[in-house]
């Protein structure tokens, strides 16, 4: 059979493994972008064929952010690598109160790795851009040896515009301003290190990953005048604010008791020896505003579906240490410091 019928053959994606071609930029390379990235991701941009993607003119301040994903395992409970690799980017930028508007997307692919895996990722990875109305512009594909990668890696940029009158930066938490959080905190960090340990809970625990901007839009119509975003992701809560307290050079106190967390993730890091607060989220966003601000943003976070268990949970202080405090249920108080080494790794 000659080579030309052999790339008209569809691609096996039931029962077909990735190979080096697919990355060789060939014929088993192109067919591998025309039936699985472009039919998927399909939109005017991708269908140009270029290697590049010419977007409008975006009138505005530009940002961009990119993420790498190696998210172990690939699937897990609501959602996998895929969905999660758009909505961390897409994440990342409405953090300043930006508008994203395209996307692009890397592919580190394992030689031998499952074809019909890749296809539901990069639905997944579809679905999420359709349903945040953001599409996949621009993308790339590259294949290694078998042992020298880890099924699939993948990096999405994203672009947004932010729009005019809105400041937004790690560095503007004022002493005074109040903490809230958007809800639940932990529940993806711990669906994934359920799903490795096979641990049982009457409830099942199950990601949050979801795309924040139109959270953060609806915010910013009842308040323009948030201070900080930040989605508190590898290293949970503490890390971020930690962060943002040596930013912006304040201290900062929690309110034990505020803090929301579900029984059955409180259950699982207590039986592994984990606190919540450093556990990742990836659907969640930690907003800092001027406390007479703070009821009118916590009322308009609620009223939105990814915001409804929101919370107002300390207050930004000053103190010269920079440090992030916690008023525990009894009445004490402790240090909440930066994460020491790696509690959950490959998480996002």
């Amino acid at each position: 059979m000659s080579r030309r019928s052999d790339y008209l053959r569809p691609v096996d994606f039931k029962h077909g493994l990735v190979d080096l071609s697919h990355g060789a930029g060939g014929r088993a390379m192109a067919q591998l972008i025309e039936e699985l990235f472009l039919a998927e991701f399909d939109n005017e941009y991708l269908r140009q064929a270029n290697d590049q993607a010419k977007l409008a003119e975006l009138k505005g301040r530009v940002v961009m952010a990119t993420d790498s994903h190696v998210v172990s395992p690939l699937f897990f409970p609501g959602g996998d690598i895929g969905c999660l690799s758009v909505h961390g980017t897409l994440n990342d930028v409405a953090m300043c109160g930006a508008r994203p508007v395209a996307l692009s997307a890397g592919f580190i692919l394992e030689e031998g790795f499952a074809l019909a895996d890749l296809r539901r990722i990069v639905r997944s990875m579809a679905q999420a851009a359709r349903e945040a109305g953001v599409p996949i512009v621009t993308g790339d594909t590259k294949v290694v040896e078998r042992g020298k990668g880890d099924g699939v890696f993948i990096t999405t940029t994203g672009i947004g515009v932010v729009p005019e009158g809105v400041e937004i930066s790690g560095d503007r938490a004022r002493p005074g301003d109040a903490i809230l959080v958007s809800g639940y905190l932990g529940d993806h960090g711990m669906a994934i290190l359920s799903l490795r340990e096979n641990l049982q809970f009457a409830t099942s625990i199950v990601s949050d990953t979801a795309a924040l901007h139109e959270l953060v839009a609806a915010m910013l119509a009842a308040v323009p005048g948030i201070g900080v975003l930040r989605d508190p992701t590898r290293g949970g809560l503490a890390t971020t604010l930690n962060e943002i307290a040596r930013q912006s050079g304040v201290g900062m106190v929690l309110e034990e008791r505020a803090l929301p967390v579900r029984e059955e993730v409180a259950a699982a890091c207590e039986l592994l020896g984990l606190d919540p607060l450093y556990v990742a989220n990836e659907g969640k966003l930690v907003a800092i505003c001027s406390a007479a601000d703070a009821q009118a943003l916590l009322a308009a976070m609620r009223a939105h579906p990814l915001g409804r268990d929101a919370a107002i949970v300390g207050q930004v202080i000053e103190d010269s240490q920079h440090f992030v405090q916690m008023e525990t249920a009894f009445g004490g108080r402790r240090v909440v410091d930066w994460l020491t080494g790696e509690q959950l790794p490959r998480i996002c």
